[in-house]
């Protein structure tokens, strides 16, 4: 408690001279697949992550059983999604190296490095059958290269949550290194989300492109839990991030509850950033020991105030999001993508969502 008293007041102290109150996002369209589309041989869902490369989007897959990656076209025309266009698939599979083989993966994100033709991928790994994550990048077939070294925070696999591991990563506007984030909390750190305001922190950490190693890292406070329980399942989590400007970015949290069906899941969009005073946790064990002081955020977007404008009113299980070219009118495009889990736990939709960043 000691320290989340602490955080919370250097959060109102600093907030006005951190967060830049110009930023807004401006829901365009909605675009939804049909179910059970393959392509390929292989079927299109489990979209997990996605990035904006080489004027092609790259959507990660999260099939354990098959995992690979799409190259895709989307064609925008008046601010709308008009066509969706698959043009290649690529199977990640171990030629010389085994490394595919010895980790689980479960891949939750991606992001390209145009100036070495690498692609960045992250993997929750399975922690109940002792395979840890990973952070690792590969050629444009697919082909391993190398890993990263994780911080020491990550060390002891029994302390870190099953399936809520490395959920985000994206390219730092430098082009010097990356971040990954966490989705959810680990033991040492903090308690779940639930209906109230708790310490709830996720770790975000940048990993240097030159060493290949974690250089530092930082707490993001994840929200308490805004509807009413129905079931038994209420988890919030960070399931995708964006850096638009150095230290700043776009944290994408996800709440799911069950009980609700289709319309189980609420999407919001904060932006936060690192300063001068966020403190570097990379070398701290345990955030329930220490004071400390996390990303400034600011909400920027609720879906849930746009639902009517929605497919059934759903917004679903939204786990990637991308800039994209520049719109007619000059601003940037953002893209969305909801992971459906290939329907395993009933209806869920392939939705692709496009926002405008604009500024005041």
């Amino acid at each position: 408690m000691k320290n989340f008293i602490f955080y919370t007041i250097l959060i109102c102290l600093l907030t006005a001279c951190t967060i830049t109150p110009n930023i807004q996002l401006k829901f365009l369209d909605e675009h939804v697949l049909i179910d059970s589309i393959h392509f390929k041989n292989t079927l299109i869902g489990g979209l997990s992550g996605v990035d904006y490369a080489k004027g092609n989007y790259y959507f990660v897959v999260d099939d354990a059983r098959d995992p690979r990656f799409l190259i895709a076209n989307i064609f925008i025309k008046e601010d709308t999604i008009s066509l969706i266009s698959f043009k290649d698939v690529i199977h990640l599979k171990d030629t010389t190296a085994s490394f595919y083989q010895k980790n689980s993966l479960d891949l939750e994100s991606i992001f390209v490095d145009e100036s070495t033709n690498e692609i960045h991928f992250t993997s929750e790994g399975s922690i109940k059958r002792g395979r840890k994550p990973t952070v690792f990048k590969t050629d444009f077939n697919g082909n391993f290269i190398t890993d990263f070294q994780l911080p020491s925070s990550f060390k002891y696999i029994e302390k870190i949550p099953h399936n809520a591991v490395f959920e985000a990563s994206t390219a730092s506007m430098h082009k010097k290194g990356f971040w990954v984030a966490m989705e959810g909390v680990l033991e040492s750190d903090g308690v779940k989300p639930t209906f109230k305001k708790t310490s709830s922190p996720i770790r975000i950490t940048y990993f240097d492109r030159t060493t290949e190693t974690a250089t530092k890292q930082f707490a993001y406070e994840l929200e308490p839990i805004s509807k009413p329980a129905k079931g038994d399942i209420n988890l919030n989590g960070v399931t995708a991030m964006l850096a638009y400007k150095e230290n700043h970015f776009f944290i994408i949290e996800r709440t799911y509850q069950n009980g609700y069906g289709s319309h189980g899941n609420t999407i919001r969009i904060f932006e936060a950033s690192v300063n001068d005073k966020t403190t570097n946790i990379i070398d701290v064990e345990s955030l329930k020991e220490i004071d400390y002081i996390p990303l400034q955020k600011r909400l920027l977007l609720d879906f849930t105030d746009i639902k009517g404008r929605l497919t059934e009113k759903i917004i679903d299980n939204i786990e990637g999001i991308t800039f994209g070219p520049e719109l007619s009118n000059g601003n940037r495009s953002l893209l969305l993508v909801s992971d459906d889990n290939f329907q395993s736990y009933g209806k869920q939709l392939n939705q692709f969502i496009l926002l405008e960043l604009t500024r005041n």
